[in-house]
């Protein structure tokens, strides 16, 4: 046998060893935790524009680091998934988790440019969304945590996640109807835009809702 096979002999036995011993799948786990760590990070800082503590423009360049931290995390999952033997739930799953995290973070980017863009006198009409919103990826942190546990209730404990993802939307609607009962001006169009924004965040937040519920109910089987 030549070096270069027994190298990556070497290999892969040394990667089945980390698989039996539940390295990778904590791994991964952990990469998943970082990217939702960038999140939620994310709905702070979106938070703190709201509450005016911080200028649209400082907001745009902390949320592009926190952008890139969400990238490097995803890129890294993904690139994982293919090389174990042992996931953390279904791989298509973990895969449609991470990919709707990464959509969360995404869109609070688009949100925080567009505020940047638009410059609306004050973001009180959304304010109950980023609140709903903040909850729902807490939620999503804890419900991940629980694939860390032998016996864990990940499923059920995406429920919170998803009642904050439906509160959103509800949330949503309530502060059109409001806005509706405003004159037509531009200010008005800036608000419709971005609550819309918003909206689109807790889609993208029940999505990856639904995809740990679907992975968790796999792993339970």
């Amino acid at each position: 046998m030549s070096v270069v096979r027994r190298q990556r002999l070497a290999v892969g036995v040394a990667r089945f060893a980390r698989d039996l011993a539940g390295r990778s799948s904590s791994r991964l786990l952990t990469l998943l935790v970082d990217q939702l760590d960038a999140t939620s990070l994310g709905v702070t800082l979106v938070s703190r524009l709201a509450a005016g503590e911080v200028s649209p423009a400082q907001a745009r360049d902390e949320m592009r680091e926190l952008e890139h931290a969400g990238d490097d995390s995803r890129a890294e999952l993904v690139g994982h998934i293919g090389r174990v033997l042992s996931t953390p739930i279904d791989p298509e799953d973990l895969f449609r988790l991470s990919r709707s995290i990464d959509d969360v973070l995404d869109n609070l980017r688009d949100f925080v440019r567009e505020v940047d863009l638009y410059h609306p006198e004050d973001l009180a009409l959304e304010a109950p969304l980023i609140r709903a919103l903040a909850d729902g990826v807490e939620s999503m942190r804890t419900a991940v945590a629980e694939l860390r546990a032998p016996r864990g209730n990940a499923r059920e404990a995406t429920l919170a996640t998803r009642k904050a993802a439906g509160g959103t939307r509800r949330l949503y609607q309530q502060q059109v109807a409001a806005l509706f009962d405003l004159p037509l001006d531009a200010e008005t169009l800036k608000h419709r835009e971005l609550l819309r924004r918003l909206d689109v965040v807790g889609l993208r937040l029940g999505e990856a809702a639904d995809a740990l519920a679907d992975g968790a109910l796999k792993r339970s089987r």
